[in-house]
């Protein structure tokens, strides 16, 4: 089998790297900052530091003849990914067999709630969007110029262990009324780990899938659900309009796209079975990783203790 190269590798990557290293392939982790390296390390997994904004140590990448996951996001500011246009060029120079791109539903912009597939033309309204749109193009360009293969995947809100919204919950911030709130669209991080790694071995060519669960109850719903998986109380609700005083901006701008991501291709495509397609079963599961961390006293690690309300 074919190495495998992971450029950026995070919460789901790292996943990625544990799948793949089970099974007995060489995988190697790309991160730019050593205490992560490091801990990766200490995980079983080989990983080497790079920076794609200073270019450090890109050309000693194992990259030519590879697969990569490329999962590193865009900055912060602007609406370009320099970071995936030195990646690209890369690329041109040590050229690999595949790259498989972790991007996101939110090219897809507002829709007013109305169903989006692969073959919707995107039409992202914030700058994020068009950040990783603007990866998409570039990576789309390079296999056009290079044939070399690349796969798109638009993940929405992403959960898992360290990924619920419990920290949001114990403080009582409101969520949206549910009779106003939108619909969801999210995946638990092990589902999507298997699909990067069939993405990875059989994606076809020039394709895009949208990675989704396919339960589109809304963040409301989410973090209802978690509440009552927990044992907590639910937090108070507000309308819209309230919300936009109480709610931080960066929360509301997730909050203001409405949208039903249809993902049924990439299941059937890809071969997967998700292991859940419905919230309750993935909070739960979540929930009990946790638990099971906690008690063998490996709490998630820190640089994955981000505590973001995950449902849209």
């Amino acid at each position: 089998m074919k190495p495998v190269l992971i450029m950026g590798c995070g919460y789901v990557g790292e996943r990625v790297a544990h799948r793949l290293n089970h099974s007995g392939r060489r995988v190697t982790a790309v991160v730019r900052n050593p205490d992560r390296a490091e801990y990766l390390r200490s995980q079983g997994i080989e990983a080497l530091l790079a920076d794609l904004d200073t270019g450090e140590g890109l050309e000693a990448l194992p990259l030519a003849g590879a697969l990569v996951l490329h999962s590193v996001p865009p900055p912060n500011e602007g609406t370009e990914d320099p970071r995936t246009g030195t990646f690209v060029e890369l690329c041109r120079r040590l050229p690999p067999d595949n790259i498989v791109y972790i991007s996101t539903t939110g090219v897809y912009g507002d829709q007013a709630g109305g169903q989006v597939d692969e073959l919707t033309e995107p039409t992202p309204q914030t700058d994020r969007g068009q950040r990783r749109l603007d990866a998409e193009r570039r990576l789309t360009a390079l296999m056009q110029e290079t044939g070399i293969s690349v796969v798109i995947l638009r993940a929405p809100g992403i959960y898992g262990p360290g990924r619920l919204p419990i920290d949001r919950i114990l403080k009582g911030e409101p969520v949206i009324c549910p009779e106003e709130a939108s619909p969801g669209n999210r995946i638990h991080a092990d589902d999507l780990a298997t699909l990067c790694v069939a993405a990875l071995d059989h994606g076809a060519a020039g394709k895009v899938y949208n990675v989704g669960d396919g339960d589109h109850r809304s963040m409301t719903d989410f973090v209802h659900a978690t509440a009552d998986a927990a044992g907590l109380e639910r937090p108070p609700c507000v309308t819209f309009a309230e919300a936009e005083q109480l709610i931080p901006p960066g929360m509301m701008s997730y909050l203001r796209e409405s949208r039903v991501v249809l993902c049924g291709r990439a299941p059937v495509e890809l071969g997967v079975d998700l292991l859940y397609p419905r919230m309750e079963a993935g909070i739960k599961a979540s929930l009990e990783a946790e638990q099971t961390a906690e008690a063998a006293g490996t709490a998630v690690h820190p640089y994955r203790m981000s505590r973001k309300s995950l449902g849209h």
